[in-house]
């Protein structure tokens, strides 16, 4: 069953179908928030804020959006009144590593240190663009999730996420003391 219909289900009065929604997208939306706090614990709360913001305003979801957007964007809501109270964290986390057992173990060490510089020039970026980039780069979401997410047109998400990666690219280069070509 697709999502809009399970969120129908949800929004009609079937709460314990909110249950299978959980099960699908905690993962993801657990890591959106691990990419905009680093903090796992800040996370599960803001999961859990999610969700219980999913059932109360439940009533608000229409079913010609994509749940997926739709959810995002009360994540990103919840996010963002957690923000204006909390100092936004600016680390975030290293994921698995980018090599194989196979690799040279100097590629090994020079691919952690690229990943590393990586994760600070995202992390240096306003809020407003790392999070476009991780929409886009982290969530595969597409332009049109992320519009909707965004309350934006598809044409603004592309020139924002055309800009962080040129700004994430001059960032990177400049932590790593090297002049973007």
């Amino acid at each position: 069953m697709q999502d809009e219909q399970v969120m129908q289900q949800v929004r009609s009065g079937d709460l314990g179908k909110l249950a299978v929604l959980f099960d699908r997208h905690y993962r993801a939306l657990f890591g959106y928030f691990m990419h905009q706090t680093a903090n796992r614990a800040a996370s599960e709360d803001l999961v859990q804020e999610t969700f219980f913001r999913i059932l109360k305003y439940r009533h608000t979801y229409r079913q010609e959006m994509s749940f997926r957007a739709w959810m995002y964007q009360v994540g990103r809501n919840v996010y963002m009144d957690q923000a204006a109270r909390h100092k936004p964290e600016v680390e975030l986390p290293v994921d698995a590593p980018l090599s194989s057992p196979e690799t040279p173990a100097d590629r090994q060490i020079q691919n952690r240190q690229e990943t590393a510089l990586l994760h600070r020039a995202l992390a240096s970026l306003p809020k407003e663009k790392r999070e476009v980039l991780v929409m886009s780069r982290f969530l595969d979401l597409k332009y049109e999730e992320i519009a909707a997410v965004l309350e934006c047109e598809v044409g603004a998400v592309k020139v924002r996420v055309y800009r962080a990666l040129r700004e994430l690219g001059d960032r990177f280069f400049a932590l790593g003391g090297e002049r973007a070509s």
